[in-house]
């Protein structure tokens, strides 16, 4: 897909537990017809969607949990998301792929949403942001 947002599960750490995952970025953006402002406005405004979304025994949004391996949006400004879940057990499984693509779908001019959820590769805490580890006291 042209537009494709790396998100920090998708980054690699800086090689240590705790290490933050590079910031979320527009990759492969010279492909894309979408003029790169607008992209980026697009980015910005998937990313904060993104951040409304709460696995709710967490008090922590998905996306610095790290659940959320992929955003790519198409020329058309389809998104697609590819994200996992903390468990393959977890009880908002049937839930949470829905709330992600209300939130994606609220943000004006995003096309269709399609969110696959995967357990390849499964989650782990190396995944969280600083920012997430430190809401969880788990520094």
């Amino acid at each position: 897909m042209p537009g494709h947002v790396q998100t920090p599960a998708e980054a690699p750490a800086q090689g240590q537990p705790g290490a933050e995952p590079e910031p979320a970025a527009i990759v492969d953006a010279s492909s894309s017809s979408i003029p790169p402002d607008e992209l980026e406005r697009l980015h910005g405004d998937l990313v904060a969607a993104l951040k409304t979304v709460f696995d709710p025994e967490i008090p922590v949004d998905i996306y610095e949990l790290g659940l959320i391996y992929k955003v790519e949006i198409d020329d058309d400004r389809n998104v697609e998301v590819e994200m996992t879940l903390t468990a393959p057990g977890c009880p908002v499984a049937g839930e949470m792929p829905v709330w992600v693509e209300n939130a994606v779908s609220s943000v004006p001019g995003v096309g269709q949403v399609k969110v696959n959820l995967t357990f390849d590769p499964p989650w782990d805490m190396a995944r969280m942001s600083d920012e997430a580890r430190l809401a969880l006291n788990m520094f």
